[in-house]
């Protein structure tokens, strides 16, 4: 295949490293689509989107993601078992060694993108990915400059990812073959022994989350955003699988992103330019834009297909339940280009509750806001399988730790400090189960949760009666339109109640154990906000 470099700087190319003579420089969604199909990596679904298998890796590895520790990263990283630190000898091994691999194939993809809506943040990227594929990730997930832009384009972060190259953890100071590592001096990510794309995107998120906070004095968010058409923002934050995409997703409201955005003084901005959405139980009824962007140009991972035809099977988990699929946000018919708005008006926290202990949406104090967000709480059924019906609590600082290279209670002090400047509502949203743990009780319907949060968007909450929770101290309504009034307080959902009183307490205990680890490093008032375990 010819060398296709259009206005590429090779001079900065070079400086990389990479030498190979077949370099295809940001190609078309297309052209990779079917240079993917050459290659028998992929083939073409009912609706014309690519769908591929990441192979071995199906989801992101955090315990085989490093930061190299040096004068930048020592003292100011929060170094633990999300941030491991590897020493800079054995970046510059596996980066001489992970370009050789590159310099050897016979194609190599590069392009040239970058994070961040904000004109005054943006961060230029160049990703180099040893299959066309990856490289369709990238055209999907990062901003994409115009081609008067390209000519003279200065990347400062350098994404370099081969999924076929394995590091020898012998000698080269990993824990398995498979590796992702940041060096904040060398501002580059090296990627290798897997082709799970989700490492690229999270990648740049890592190092936004360093960067943005630490020197910009821009809060970092893992969350979807959304605007109403009055301007009023609204930010979800959540774990994956608690409905970040789906309840952001509003035909009422304009998409401003799905997943990372910063939180400037005037400002909330995407740091991306499309979407990685969960496929699993996708339906045309549930989640219509979702599932009409499965298209053209749309990157689908991980299924698989109804019998012998070429319609994806949007319930089949064979493979794995973190089936996926990006596409550019402009699939997304009310998406807000550029992706840009206010302050937020409402915060929600999304929680998907299998204890069926928290209401279905409840109000929180800026200290309970706090308490909550370094918390980052949801609970996971360990499975569909017969007897295991017992929830598990699942806490990850921020709704994001993988992500955090810095302590929370530096994120969660900055997030207090705009709630208090900008007035910011904050609420709960218990998006599990009520009237009894998951086995027992049912989930709350979509139907009910989307209610729930367009009576907080649309004011209809801020002056109705409301009483504290026991146990977590929200507040929780006693009326919301459109919603049961016998839904909103999950005790009176429970047939028996000291069952829920004991289910409480015990998840209150969760809470209080979890957040020992963050009790010397925040506020009174944060501490104050604590549930009662006894």
């Amino acid at each position: 295949m010819p060398v296709s470099l259009l206005n590429i700087n090779t001079a900065n190319l070079l400086k990389t490293g990479l030498t190979s003579k077949n370099i295809h420089y940001q190609l078309e969604p297309a052209q990779l689509t079917e240079q993917t199909i050459i290659r028998q990596q992929g083939v073409i679904n009912n609706t014309g989107a690519l769908c591929i298998n990441t192979g071995a890796f199906t989801g992101r590895s955090p315990l085989d993601k490093f930061t190299v520790k040096d004068a930048i990263t020592e003292t100011t990283v929060y170094w633990n078992n999300f941030n491991i630190p590897i020493e800079e000898k054995y970046f510059f091994q596996l980066k001489e060694k992970l370009l050789n691999h590159l310099n050897n194939q016979p194609e190599v993809w590069v392009r040239d993108a970058y994070a961040c809506a904000h004109p005054s943040y943006r961060m230029n990227i160049r990703v180099i990915n040893e299959n066309p594929w990856s490289n369709l990730f990238a055209y999907n997930m990062f901003l994409r400059p115009k081609e008067q832009e390209l000519e003279n384009f200065e990347p400062e972060w350098t994404i370099i990812q081969a999924p076929d190259f394995k590091a020898d953890p012998k000698i080269d100071g990993t824990r398995q073959p498979n590796f992702a590592i940041i060096s904040f001096t060398h501002k580059t990510i090296l990627i290798g022994g897997t082709g799970y794309t989700g490492e690229i995107k999270k990648g740049i998120f890592t190092v936004l989350n360093y960067l943005l906070p630490h020197d910009k004095n821009v809060l970092s968010m893992h969350c979807s955003a959304n605007m109403g058409r009055k301007g009023d923002v609204a930010v979800f934050f959540g774990l994956s699988g608690t409905g970040k995409t789906t309840l952001s997703a509003d035909p009422g409201r304009k998409l401003i992103g799905d997943d990372e955005h910063g939180w400037t003084n005037d400002s909330v901005f995407n740091f991306e330019g499309g979407c990685y959405a969960k496929c699993i139980d996708l339906s045309e009824d549930k989640e219509p834009e979702i599932f009409h962007a499965i298209r053209s140009g749309a990157l689908v991972e991980n299924i698989t297909f109804i019998g012998n035809t070429d319609e994806i099977d949007f319930s089949d988990k064979t493979i794995t339940e973190n089936t996926r699929v990006s596409y550019p946000l402009n699939y997304i018919s009310n998406a807000l280009e550029p992706s840009v708005a206010g302050t937020p008006k409402n915060i929600f926290f999304l929680t998907c509750d299998a204890y069926g202990v928290l209401p279905p949406i409840s109000k929180l104090t800026p200290g309970q806001a706090m308490y909550q967000f370094i918390s980052g709480y949801t609970a996971k059924v360990a499975g569909t399988e017969a007897g295991i019906t017992e929830p598990k609590a699942t806490f990850s600082a921020c709704f994001g730790a993988p992500f955090l290279p810095l302590h929370p209670g530096f994120y969660a002090e900055m997030l207090g400090k705009k709630m208090k400047e900008h007035n910011v509502n904050v609420w709960m949203v218990n998006t599990g189960w009520i009237g009894g743990a998951y086995g027992t009780g049912a989930r709350i319907k979509l139907r009910y949760t989307r209610a729930m949060i367009t009576a907080a968007l649309n004011g209809d909450l801020n002056n109705v009666e409301m009483e504290a929770h026991p146990v977590f101290g929200m507040l929780i309504p006693k009326t919301c339109p459109n919603v049961p009034d016998a839904l909103l307080n999950p005790r009176a959902t429970w047939t028996l109640k000291d069952a829920y009183d004991k289910q409480a307490k015990e998840l209150a205990t969760h809470f209080v154990k979890n957040f020992e680890k963050y009790a010397s490093c925040v506020a009174k008032e944060i501490l104050n906000a604590a549930p009662v375990a006894e």
